[in-house]
């Protein structure tokens, strides 16, 4: 059989043989070309709009201005909008838009506010991508430092010589506990975990006339600081409940309230006693003798969203909705640093035991530990698909817990350096997390309206505490381990104990 009887095959991904000779024809030149009526696939991936019919353009028109509109409406539902209708008619005028249109009402104006902020940004976000598209070409990722202030080198010195023996002391503590025989250890968790599950819902107060976002014990648990979104802070008797003062000083929402360390440990009550941030941008520092604050911190230009104190009671962190977390000296008023590294808001911050190291997380769905000693990022929690609302340090020093919008909390090992463990905790967001004293448990609270009680050592559900009408935002341990608090949008703050607790 000759070479011309034999069947030639067809390749997937090529081109018969016979079906090339076909199409191509040898042109004067000896340059092989299409014949005519052929179709050339090169040519029509590189079709431009102006070879495409009309219908096709606009079929492309339409698809390009639905992809638009959703991702318009994406961005409106990530903006803050004020809610008080004076504040809304002001950031009208300043986009130059008419305060208040025929027959509009509040709620109509912040939605239009919405609908104007989100084309805005979807305009920034436009013109950066093409500024960040001209100036990435021929660069290349540098790392680059920031030259720090000789108050803050003095501050990492004070920190480091502060941490080690603290975490000397830790880790001898520990070891010690190693020798414990393991049946006495499951009885006391088992006791434990049975007065845990006793507790229930042993006073309820409102505490404000719009939804309360924080609550905080007094270190000797005599007293609980309650902060709402109308600006309005309160100071309650524990467990009594009954209103002992209020304080003035923020005009918008409270985001964050911390007791100094040793506050309340000693009869002096004219000291800085804890310290709150809000959405004015502004943290004030309190005493628990007077009505307006001993002093403020200016330095943020967004939301102040969490507060916390270094273990020393020297220092302070904020987190703000500028993208960034600053350190202050409590003492000179002064910021030692300010430090960037979230894409997006920082919500959280919480400091270790030690004071060695300090956690962060953001509305970019990451965490980050830094070192205070040198100011290196220690670690990147990856893992979160939403904001992290929430972060608690374990009293073991290395358990990191952060609370998410994605309805879990994640418990990170610092020896390790990655995530061990997840648990499912609301059906909502969890909005706020926090550690007992001992680190055997731990608190969450979520948009569910449950206030839920979890194992510090396998993480298992012990206790849901269920009596909120709404959303619960905010959480507290008492230093004692007696007594929970919890706050939320029905305006109420609750405290929760052993129903066989004695006073």
């Amino acid at each position: 059989m000759d070479d011309k009887s034999k069947t030639s095959r067809v390749h997937f991904g090529a081109l018969d043989e016979q079906e090339n000779a076909k199409r191509l024809k040898i042109g004067e030149a000896g340059v092989p070309t299409l014949a005519p009526g052929s179709i050339d696939l090169d040519s029509l991936a590189d079709a431009t709009d102006l070879d495409m019919s009309e219908s096709s353009l606009q079929a492309r028109q339409a698809d390009k201005e639905i992809l638009e509109e959703f991702e318009r409406r994406k961005r409106a539902r990530q903006i803050a909008v004020p809610t008080d209708d004076s504040r809304v008619r002001l950031r009208l005028r300043e986009l130059g838009e008419p305060q208040c249109l025929f027959g509009e009402g509040p709620d109509d104006r912040r939605t239009r506010l919405r609908y104007l902020l989100s084309i805005q940004e979807g305009k920034e976000i436009e013109s950066e991508s093409e500024n960040e598209g001209e100036e990435a070409e021929g660069e290349k990722e540098e790392e680059f430092f920031t030259p720090g202030t000789e108050e803050l080198l003095e501050a990492r010195r004070w920190i480091t010589s502060y941490s080690l023996p603290r975490a000397k002391a830790r880790l001898e503590k520990q070891n010690a506990e190693v020798d414990i025989p393991l049946a006495q250890v499951k009885a006391s968790r088992k006791e434990l975990q049975s007065k845990l599950k006793g507790y229930t819902n042993w006073a309820s107060q409102i505490a404000d006339e719009r939804p309360v976002a924080q609550c905080a014990f007094s270190p000797d648990t005599s007293m609980v600081v309650t902060g709402a979104w109308s600006g309005g802070l309160k100071l309650w008797s524990v467990p009594q409940c009954e209103q002992q003062m209020s304080f003035k000083g923020h005009t918008d929402r409270i985001g964050g309230i911390a007791f100094h360390p040793e506050s309340t440990l000693s009869l002096e009550k004219s000291v800085m006693n804890f310290v709150t941030g809000g959405a004015d941008s502004l943290v004030h520092l309190w005493s628990l003798d007077r009505e307006t604050p001993l002093s403020t911190l200016t330095g943020h230009v967004g939301r102040v969203s969490r507060v916390a104190f270094h273990p020393s009671g020297r220092y302070l962190g904020s987190a703000g909705f500028d993208g960034t977390w600053r350190f202050w000296d409590v003492a000179k008023e002064t910021e030692l640093l300010l430090q960037e590294g979230h894409s997006k808001e920082v919500y959280a911050i919480a400091f270790q035991c030690d004071g060695s190291l300090v956690a962060t997380g953001g509305l970019d769905c990451i965490g980050r530990v830094w070192d205070t000693r040198t100011g290196r990022s220690a670690m990147t929690l990856e893992g979160h698909v939403k904001d992290i609302l929430g972060m608690d340090w374990s009293s073991n020093g290395y358990h990191l817990a952060s609370a998410s919008a994605d309805n879990t909390v994640k418990i990170w090992d610092m020896r390790t350096l990655r995530n061990i463990y997840t648990i499912s905790a609301h059906q909502s967001l969890v909005s706020d997390i926090k550690y007992s004293t001992d680190g055997y448990y731990l608190g969450t609270t979520g948009y569910d309206g449950c206030v839920k009680i979890w194992s510090g050592d396998d993480f298992r559900l012990i206790k849901s505490l269920e009596g909120h009408e709404s959303k619960v935002m905010g959480i507290d341990i008492s230093q004692d381990g007696r007594y929970i608090v919890s706050c939320g949008f029905d305006r109420t703050f609750k405290l929760w104990a052993d129903e066989n607790l004695s006073i």
